[in-house]
């Protein structure tokens, strides 16, 4: 018998098949130790075979198998091959994908607890061993109880009755629950006519993948809910996708309350032992719903009946870090395989998306209606430049504030939105115009007040505050922009009396970070929260009827294609917190371009009239028209990182010389940001026609090598900076 193994090592040189002799316990998609070199590596098995070309003598023997049974099935290894041909890199570094990291390393494994039960031994102790009596009753009333616990409450008392026989002690393996707290409230939701005919075209349709368009509180997640439901029912499991690690405590609760433990939670956030547990369950079947942000799509599950991504508009769904693979490419292979529906969803679809339903080759459903017809709140654009002549130099216009003090005053709950965490977004000197910025990369620092420091959002270093100027000495040192933090502090000066949360990257340490908070502000114990764009997305607060926009214009003018569909899908996706219940909601839209016709279809909730007013301003030039691809150089050092852009770029050279027409544009130059993390960045960018050479640009740039510089292909970056 023989394995065909890749080590795991994710180095071009070594991404080939090695045969190995092995037993009849090893199997495909088997994680195995091997002799590999002078030393041994850890490799995945990805096929058996009765013959080798290779000459027995030659042939080394698998040495074990790190576990007993296959850590990756059929599909996934079959999926595994099709992403490394499509993003042209190692196979072990796609093949990582499929695990949790900490078990690759050998630093996670199963956990266990001693459980104590009562023999059938008849046994009635002296009345003066009171411990001991209680301890019986107490496991004649509750059958077991961990050994821990009956320790400290019965003392010695346990080990006493176990050595007379009377208790049995038995090591038992346990599954580490992650949010074990969640636990949401069963309610049987009766459909509306428009979610009924959501379900029936959905289950209608042969297409594998359909849009599901639906306005904010129209009840797009009952329809998932259903969806998933309905597969159950058919012995098969389904994959749930979120956009962010917040919105994953509020999914699963609803889950845990339809499917009780059939869920499981898989993201970045759970502690090793959380998510190998979590995996494991869904390895070997015992969960059969996989819930969690964008790597959980590649769950261990078989036999897949429906996958969800909500919120696919979302940006977070590309992967920045090797291999960089869009999730919905990756969903779209998954569902082809199990022959299930793909379901997209989200009140404001990416304009690729929207296209590709438009022209039919994904399906198309609406939900145009919020449940029982409640109306959308309605939006009020503040502009900006009047408050400023009217000398209001706050956060906050002369509108918001009144109608904040109503809403608090009427005992409801707010929501202000700034996509900025920190204090303030610089900190310059008002003499001679120094800006203080991070050694260690071309950005700006940003103050936070509540350690009085200086941060960089970048790559996370931390500085004194200044108390001068380092070039001219000055002592005016300034702020400039307005943080999260900013925001909280001026709140709590005009309403002294308000329970204000604050919801950011540094309010939500930890993996119950933000959930902690957001069921602090669902429970009412707070009146406003103050976030950045994670409280924009899919939280439902009854109490909210006013939702405030401090600057729509922040993401109006990045240098990015997609900066007026970013804005137009934040504005709309955090309006439609306010309203939810009973009482009508309203928006307080603040900015300095009160014309802007991105905002006002916004404010309309026009995704119609915006989406004709973006495809006609990308026509030809930009997705889903064309595709923009971007070749990174990264490398330590600085003539390094340029040798190599040099290098790459003349076998570019080459292929667009070949090609020319297929290329709208193409250039060399600096990336916005040229350095981050002690690393200089460079880049080639091309925007491409259909039918563009891309596989070529792949594998040119995955044949260029360095010591310390890097360099690898982006399609159509969430971020281009």
């Amino acid at each position: 018998m023989f394995a065909e193994v890749i080590v795991d090592i994710a180095h071009s040189d070594v991404d080939k098949i090695f045969d190995y002799a092995c037993d009849e316990t090893i199997s495909a998609g088997m994680r195995v130790v091997v002799p590999f070199g002078r030393s041994a590596a850890t490799g995945f098995v990805i096929r058996t075979k009765e013959k080798s070309d290779v000459p027995p003598e030659k042939l080394k023997r698998v040495y074990r198998a790190e576990e007993n049974f296959p850590a990756l099935n059929g599909e996934c290894l079959g999926l595994a091959e099709k992403l490394r041909d499509r993003y042209r890199c190692p196979l072990a570094l796609v093949l990582r994908l499929f695990l949790p990291s900490e078990m690759r390393t050998g630093k996670v494994g199963e956990a266990s607890r001693n459980f104590a039960r009562l023999t059938e031994e008849p046994f009635e102790p002296p009345l003066r061993a009171k411990q001991q009596l209680a301890l019986i009753g107490f496991l004649r009333e509750n059958g077991e109880a961990d050994t821990a616990f009956l320790r400290e409450r019965f003392g010695g008392a346990l080990k006493a009755l176990t050595d007379k026989g009377i208790v049995l002690i038995e090591k038992r393996r346990v599954f580490r629950d992650p949010y074990r707290g969640i636990e949401g409230e069963r309610e049987e939701r009766t459909l509306t006519p428009a979610q009924e005919n959501a379900l029936e075209a959905i289950g209608k349709t042969e297409k594998t993948v359909t849009l599901l368009h639906g306005v904010t509180g129209s009840g797009k997640t009952e329809v998932y809910l259903r969806l998933i439901a309905e597969q159950l029912r058919k012995g098969k499991t389904a994959i749930f996708l979120v956009p962010e690690i917040s919105l994953t405590p509020q999914m699963l609760s609803q889950l845990r309350a339809r499917f009780g433990g059939q869920a499981a939670i898989l993201h970045s956030g759970l502690s090793a032992g959380e998510r190998f547990d979590e995996w494991r369950r869904l390895r070997e079947g015992s969960a059969r719903i996989a819930i969690g942000a964008r790597s959980a799509i590649f769950a261990p599950v078989e036999n897949i009946g429906v996958i969800v991504i909500d919120e696919e508009h979302d940006g977070s769904y590309s992967s920045e870090n090797a291999p960089r693979y869009n999730t919905f490419d990756v969903a779209f292979l998954r569902a082809k395989y199990n022959n299930c529906k793909l379901i997209l969803g989200s009140a404001t679809p990416s304009v690729e998306t929207y296209k590709r339903a438009m022209d039919g080759e994904f399906g198309l459903v609406r939900l145009p209606e919020r449940i029982n017809k409640r109306p959308l709140p309605e939006v009020c654009i503040v502009d900006m430049r009047r408050e400023i002549r009217r000398g209001n130099p706050s956060p906050f216009s002369v509108v918001l504030r009144e109608r904040l003090k109503n809403c608090l005053d009427g005992g409801n709950q707010a929501i202000l939105f700034l996509n900025r965490r920190g204090y303030s977004q610089t900190v310059l000197c008002r003499e001679c115009g120094y800006v203080a910025k991070c050694e260690h990369c071309d950005v700006a620092l940003t103050y936070h007040s509540e350690e009085n420091c200086l941060k960089c959002h970048y790559c996370g270093a931390r500085y004194h505050m200044l108390s001068g100027c380092p070039e001219c000495g000055s002592v005016r040192i300034g702020y400039v922009g307005t943080g999260t933090q900013r925001v909280v502090t001026e709140l709590k000066k005009l309403y002294p009396s308000a329970r204000i949360l604050r919801m950011d990257n540094d309010t939500t340490k930890g993996k119950e970070g933000h959930y902690k908070i957001l069921k602090q502000f669902a429970q009412k114990e707070a009146d406003i929260l103050v976030g950045t764009q994670m409280v924009a997305k899919g939280h439902d607060f009854p109490s909210v009827t006013l939702v405030g926009i401090l600057d729509a214009d922040m993401s109006l003018h990045f240098p990015d294609y997609r900066s007026g569909e970013r804005t137009f899908q934040l504005v709309t996706q955090v309006a439609g917190r306010s309203g939810r219940a009973e009482e009508r909601g309203e928006v307080v839209l603040q900015t300095y371009e009160p014309e802007n016709a991105v905002l006002r279809f916004a404010a309309s909730y026009d995704y119609e009239g915006f989406y004709e007013h973006e495809i006609a301003m990308r026509a030809g030039m930009f997705p889903p028209f064309a595709k923009i691809v971007r070749v990174m150089v990264v490398g330590e050092d600085e003539k390094e990182a340029l040798e190599a852009l040099k290098e790459v770029f003349g076998k570019l050279e080459a292929v667009y010389a070949k090609q020319p027409e297929k290329f709208l544009f193409f250039n060399k130059m600096h990336s916005p940001i040229k350095r981050i993390k002690e690393k200089f960045r460079y880049q080639a960018l091309m925007r491409l026609t259909d039918g563009a050479p891309l596989r070529e640009i792949y594998e040119i740039c995955s044949a260029v090598s360095y010591k310390k510089t890097v360099v690898y292909v982006e399609e159509n970056p969430a971020n281009l900076s």
